[in-house]
């Protein structure tokens, strides 16, 4: 696959000048921002709630894809849906209730994403491919920025890739560099979460450098 959809991830932005490099994102043509949500109880970390993203949506047009890796997203979709997400994603592992998450996302509108961790199997989310618009494999394990990808995960993403079809997201987060992007993008991912990798030095110029790295000059 050539084409792929970046997703900066505001985890790694610098929170005191937040607006202005969602805003260089925008600018240097990043269609989506990813949101990542925790609770510090399913992963060993807190991010922050709608506070911030409803802030963002008054001043960003991009799609709002927001990962919650929070226990019981049931609890909170509608909330965060109603801050400006345009797509929520939920881990498998966090909730008993899939249908519902799904449900509830799908019933305002909005696209619904599925997430697995790198130590879960395909097959557990399996019975749900046909209700959501986008699987997030997990290529580290959540809670903490600028970990190692873990080269496990291509197989399940050349699989997803295989029985979905070519319109259908693979959403990939976690170790993504300008090394390796094309590599992830080959195997079958089309939505590209990218944290330091966009934030750590020139935004604009780091972005140009992921593009260039998968499509070439």
């Amino acid at each position: 696959m050539g084409k792929f959809i970046l997703a900066p991830s505001i985890l790694a932005a610098d929170f005191t000048c937040l607006g202005e490099q969602v805003g260089v994102c925008e600018e240097s043509g990043a269609k989506w921002l990813h949101i990542d949500v925790m609770d510090g109880i399913f992963v060993p970390n807190i991010s922050f709630g709608t506070v911030v993203y409803e802030k963002l949506r008054k001043v960003s047009k991009l799609f709002f894809d927001v990962h919650l890796m929070i226990t019981q997203p049931e609890r909170y979709i509608d909330r965060f849906i109603d801050a400006g997400a345009d797509g929520v994603t939920f881990h498998i592992e966090a909730t008993n209730k899939p249908e519902e998450c799904i449900d509830i996302i799908k019933k305002r509108g909005k696209k619904a994403g599925i997430s697995i961790c790198p130590g879960t199997p395909v097959c557990e989310i399996e019975k749900y491919l046909d209700k959501v618009d986008m699987v997030l494999v997990m290529s580290v394990n959540p809670g903490y920025g600028g970990q190692s990808y873990i080269d496990d995960v291509n197989e399940k993403i050349t699989y997803l890739r295989k029985k979905m079809g070519e319109n259908f997201h693979i959403q990939v987060d976690g170790g993504i560099y300008k090394e390796n992007i094309k590599n992830v993008v080959d195997c079958g991912a089309d939505v590209i979460v990218a944290g330091t990798a966009v934030f750590g030095g020139d935004i604009a110029e780091n972005i140009r450098n992921l593009e260039e790295a998968v499509c070439g000059q």
